[in-house]
């Protein structure tokens, strides 16, 4: 069983950076997948970033060469660096571990 709790939201404005992160905690467990999602009001949610455990990482086309994924596994814990940001990039960010488990989300919003 895994517990995800997103932080580091928070109102920035257009061009400046945000970073994330996902704690799990448990006991006993392993992630293979992590994901990052967004979804803003009125909207499907949507794919962001992956990282697998060793390292592999893949981003949606709105988001390559702005956004970095990282893991670090020895303090269970997955980062999302946002840089550039934009107004569209408004939304609640939410962590999943092996299209499973599920945090709460965090709201990022850009705005001048």
């Amino acid at each position: 069983q895994v517990q995800l709790v997103e932080s580091g939201g928070g109102l920035v404005k257009p061009g400046e950076s945000l970073r994330l992160s996902c704690a799990a905690s448990g006991s006993g467990f392993s992630i293979d997948y992590m994901f990052w999602y967004r979804q803003a009001p009125g909207k499907s949610r949507e794919f962001v970033a992956v990282i697998t455990s060793d390292g592999s990482s893949s981003y949606a086309d709105s988001v390559k060469g702005r956004f970095t994924i990282s893991r670090d596994n020895a303090k269970n814990t997955a980062y999302l660096q946002m840089n550039s940001l934009k107004p569209e990039d408004t939304a609640v960010y939410t962590c999943n571990a092996d299209k499973t488990y599920w945090g709460q989300g965090t709201q990022v919003t850009v705005s001048s």
